[in-house]
């Protein structure tokens, strides 16, 4: 596969270097929708008949850990936090940061084998924008990351995507069929899927489960 990708990346990077370390920098709008957006990616637990005392998460396209800074604030104990990014330096702040967590600095297209299994894997705002990709593009990307990622999930993975039930589409995000979004988790991942579009927000999340 072309690294196109990293556009993407490139294009987060520069929002860190004009905004600093907030959700700003993260190409985050709006900190109240973020939080939003966590609460619904951590429900991904109450939806799984697996349950145990602590489980690994990772958080993957971590950015400048946004989610580690929720889930300290809001005292969740659930949960033994990783973080992971293609990007060195979102790395590097979540680092100086956190120096007892762990961050992995990693492009799983490349280095798959470098990354071990957890319980859960969380992937917030990275397949929500497209930047100058085409869709096409960006859907060959999206299904190869969806397989590679969930590999390394033991109980489940939850991941966001824009809806195409708005009232205008933005060409730098990625408006993605329910349809098709099934299609491809029925043919190639899973059939234990739930999709999420009950939060008020112009996009929706899928879990999806061993």
């Amino acid at each position: 596969m072309s690294e196109d990708y990293k556009i993407i990346v490139e294009h987060y990077e520069s929002c860190l270097e004009k905004h600093g370390d907030n959700h700003y920098g993260c190409n985050w709008p709006n900190l109240e929708d973020l939080h939003i957006r966590f609460s619904i990616m951590l429900d991904i637990l109450n939806f799984s008949p697996r349950k145990i005392n602590k489980y690994l998460l990772l958080d993957f396209g971590c950015g400048t850990g946004l989610m580690l800074e929720y889930l300290n604030d809001n005292k969740i104990n659930l949960f033994k936090y990783s973080g992971c990014d293609l990007s060195k330096k979102f790395i590097s702040v979540c680092e100086t940061k956190y120096l007892k967590k762990k961050f992995i600095h990693l492009d799983i297209i490349k280095e798959r084998d470098k990354l071990n299994k957890f319980d859960f894997i969380i992937m917030n705002g990275v397949l929500t924008e497209k930047h100058i990709l085409s869709f096409d593009d960006m859907w060959k990307y999206a299904q190869l990351l969806i397989k590679l990622v969930f590999e390394k999930a033991k109980i489940g993975l939850a991941f966001n995507v824009m809806s195409k039930h708005v009232q205008w589409e933005r060409n730098d995000l990625f408006h993605l069929p329910f349809d098709m979004l099934a299609n491809f988790l029925d043919r190639d991942v899973t059939r234990n899927y739930i999709f999420r579009n009950d939060y008020g927000l112009y996009e929706y999340t899928a879990y999806i489960y061993k």
